[in-house]
């Protein structure tokens, strides 16, 4: 009981800060309804968040309802989907996908190094924007055996690029696709860091968009295995080859104190997936699904907006913010060759 009363004191605050200002964006939202409630609820989240609600007393509770509101939302996304839905990607979407992030790597890895980032830090920063931002930060950095100041700059710069990226990206799909809900989707949820901000930037323009957006983004979650494996075979230090079969050996001692897996609620999705597809269900239960994802999707939003700081901004300074922009504009130029390449 003490546990629960001490975990609700720290959470308390920040979770009804993100549930007030979902709550004031869908109003905002319904009066404005070419912008929506999404888009209202970053920018509220990002203004106060860095004023009014800037202390550390909101925290906790922010990064709850930023990171498992999301996750819970993305489960109950499954419920509206079957499995059919999921598959309509296709092998093209899965080539896409892995081809995507190969590249990102690349290139993220090759900016980095002409920047004269050291390499634990470029690797980083790959894992990071190719995958799924600080979570993947979060899983291959034991691999890597970086230190936390590496860890930490290297999450807030793939959080700072994300968010310029979740407003951006819309703008551009518009011109680009005119909102067409396939290569929309595969931009977005290609290329976006975190599944926050691909659920957020498909919001702010349609709920197809976000289903499918979801789908993309989850092959590239499912595919960290496999990246945290490569990276186990890279040489980290700066000196010699990236590719070294000298640390081969010490990586695979590292690896192994290391479990990668694919997260819970990506398998419990599926599961959803797998249960409206072969089990007739009531006709309420996508709807009442849909619509409670939604509203965590919106405090989610709000959440991320919060969580977003003028002061990492400034205290990363311009270079790391330029490497971060770099990767960001590398991925969108890819995204566009390999979306009119296989859509």
């Amino acid at each position: 009981m003490n546990t629960i009363t001490h975990w609700v004191k720290e959470h308390v605050s920040g979770i009804v800060s993100c549930v007030a200002l979902a709550f004031i964006a869908q109003i905002i939202g319904k009066l404005f309804p070419q912008i929506g409630a999404a888009l209202f609820a970053i920018f509220l989240g990002i203004i106060l968040g860095n004023t009014v609600l800037n202390h550390p007393s909101f925290n906790k509770g922010v990064k709850f309802s930023e990171s498992r509101l999301l996750e819970y939302s993305i489960c109950l996304t499954g419920l509206t989907l079957n499995i059919r839905d999921v598959l309509s990607v296709r092998a093209n979407g899965i080539l896409f996908i892995a081809l995507q992030m190969t590249a990102t790597i690349f290139f993220a890895y090759l900016i980095g190094k002409k920047m004269r980032f050291h390499r634990k830090f470029a690797l980083l920063m790959c894992a990071g924007n190719a995958v799924c931002g600080s979570s993947a930060i979060g899983s291959v950095a034991p691999i890597l055996e970086a230190d936390e100041k590496d860890k930490g700059i290297s999450i807030t710069i793939v959080n700072l690029t994300g968010t310029v990226l979740m407003i951006t990206l819309p703008i551009l799909t518009s011109f680009f696709y005119h909102h067409e809900v396939i290569p929309t989707s595969a931009m977005i949820g290609g290329t976006l860091q975190s599944i926050g901000q691909v659920i957020a930037s498909a919001k702010l323009v349609s709920d197809g968009v976000v289903q499918y957006a979801t789908i993309f983004k989850i092959i590239r979650i499912i595919f960290l295995v496999v990246v945290a494996f490569a990276f186990s075979k890279m040489n980290t230090q700066n000196h010699g080859r990236l590719f070294d079969k000298k640390c081969i050996k010490h990586s695979s001692q590292t690896t192994k104190k290391t479990k990668i897996g694919i997260p819970w609620f990506i398998l419990v999705f599926f599961a959803c997936c797998l249960f409206v597809t072969f089990i007739k269900v009531p006709h309420f239960l996508p709807l009442t699904a849909k619509t409670i994802s939604n509203q965590f999707e919106i405090i989610a939003l709000a959440g991320i907006g919060m969580r977003v700081k003028f002061a990492d901004l400034i205290k990363e300074g311009p270079k790391a913010m330029m490497y971060g922009l770099s990767i960001g504009f590398s991925q969108i130029i890819i995204a566009l060759l390999l979306i009119a390449l296989f859509f």
